[in-house]
């Protein structure tokens, strides 16, 4: 590059950073030394985002939402409390991103843990049993989220939105991949995924947690319901099939 510009990138890199680096650098932020320094800092953030999100699940599930400090969670992660400012706004903004983050871990699961049954009975029966283990392994956090939920509308609008009816959701579109199902109204899968869903937080929490019901014997509760459900389609599909039962 020659003296004069050199002198025309000096210039402008007072005003225009970014371009004058691609001018000096000879390449695209994409591909150059530019891009590469920002991949660096995403990929950073992305750690440092990880780091605050798991130290904040732990210390809100010893030691409540109102008894953890954005200071304390910060510590925690090794990270800058200024952090937690600016990625998540504030402790309430960093609460949402853990629900986020713990719903869309647990549709992952599913669908990685869990093939599509065989039958449609048997599909209701092994997402009933699912949501029931995954409402006990998140116990401690919902112990958390939904007192708070009560106190403050954005988280439950938050809630409603990533909780339950994600969940639903995922729930439905499984269903919806069995011919018995594919008959059925959307509102009316709609009902179906919320109450493995209903079923899921009754038996997986509340009775075990709340009411202090043995957790084996409420998980069999729940295994029994979603067995006369699935039976109830059994029925239905026998009767699409062999019409003379509904003569005799």
């Amino acid at each position: 590059m020659s003296r004069k510009s050199k002198l025309f990138v000096t210039i402008l890199s007072g005003l225009l950073p970014a371009a004058a680096a691609v001018l000096y650098f000879g390449k695209s932020t994409k591909g150059g030394k530019l891009g590469k320094v920002v991949h660096k800092k995403k990929r950073n953030r992305i750690a440092r985002e990880r780091l605050l999100l798991a130290a904040a699940s732990k210390l809100f599930a010893s030691r409540g939402y109102e008894g953890t400090t954005t200071r304390e969670i910060a510590a925690r992660a090794g990270c800058s409390e200024g952090l937690i400012h600016r990625y998540f706004k504030s402790k309430a903004g960093l609460m949402r991103a853990i629900m986020r983050s713990e719903v869309s871990q647990e549709v992952v699961d599913l669908h990685e843990s869990f093939p599509l049954a065989f039958t449609v009975g048997d599909e209701i029966i092994q997402l009933v049993n699912w949501e029931v283990d995954s409402m006990w392994e998140n116990r401690e956090f919902l112990r958390i989220v939904i007192p708070r939920a009560l106190l403050d509308p954005t988280l439950r609008q938050t809630s409603k939105k990533i909780g339950p009816l994600q969940q639903a959701k995922t729930i439905g579109e499984r269903l919806r991949k069995f011919k018995e199902c594919q008959a059925l109204a959307d509102q009316e899968i709609d009902t179906l995924a919320q109450f493995v869903s209903v079923l899921g937080f009754m038996f997986g929490f509340v009775r075990p947690l709340v009411l202090g019901q043995d957790r084996k014997v409420a998980k069999k509760m729940a295994t029994t319901i979603a067995g006369m459900m699935a039976l109830s389609f059994q029925i239905s599909r026998d009767i699409i099939r062999r019409p003379e039962i509904t003569r005799n």
